[in-house]
Order: structure tokens, then C-alpha cells, then sequence
């Protein structure tokens, strides 16, 4: 599975889903660090990522629209890297199982 993980989240977390056998980016690896969402979007449609953010416009988007990638809402309020990888890790098996059965917007709080 490819992910591209938004600016409001660490690049770390682009790296630990890489380590666990997906294909990540971080935006900021692709020079979309300061870019408006709708280029983060056509990147993520174009290259067959799923998005990774806490920015509810994504999900607003998914919810709303027809086609485009999915999304992976994460609703945690702010917290260090390492507290954010432990709290995600659990997690990252559910993410991938509804990804999989085809769910466009994947809500985790």
C-alpha cells in the first residue's frame, strides 16, 4: 500500500510505515511541504497514495466527493513523535484491512 503523509504529521511517521513494508512519502519529501491541498490531492489521486492527515478538509473532501484518493483521518490532538508512532502503531492493521475492503475515508481517533 502507498501512503503520502501530510505536513501536520512528522516525517517519521512516512518512515515507520516504509519500515513496515509500505511505499511512504512525506509531503515535505516530495516538495509539497507548503502546498494547497487540492496539489497534495491530485498527487496523491496521481500516484495511487492514500493520504495520511489531521487536516479535516481531506476527510471533508472524501465525504463530499466522487473519486479521488483516500484518506486516513487521524483525529489525535497534538502529541510528540514517539507518543504519535506508539498510539498509531495498534492502529495501523485496521487502517490497512479497511483500506483493502475498499473504505475511501478511514477515521481514527
Amino acid at each position: 500500500m502507498r501512503f503520502l503523509v501530510d505536513a501536520q504529521l512528522p516525517p517519521a511517521l512516512a518512515r515507520y510505515l516504509a519500515a513496515g513494508g509500505h511505499e511512504a512519502e512525506h509531503v515535505v519529501d516530495i516538495g509539497l511541504s507548503g502546498a494547497k491541498d487540492q496539489a497534495i490531492w491530485e498527487y496523491a489521486a496521481r500516484v495511487g497514495a492514500v493520504i495520511v492527515s489531521k487536516d479535516d478538509d481531506f476527510a471533508q473532501r472524501t465525504f463530499f466527493g466522487k473519486g479521488g484518493p483516500p484518506v486516513v483521518w487521524i483525529r489525535l490532538s497534538n502529541t510528540r513523535k514517539r507518543e504519535l508512532l506508539l498510539w498509531f502503531e495498534p492502529m495501523l492493521p485496521r487502517i490497512t484491512e479497511a483500506l483493502e475492503r475498499g473504505e475511501r475515508l478511514v477515521e481514527i481517533a
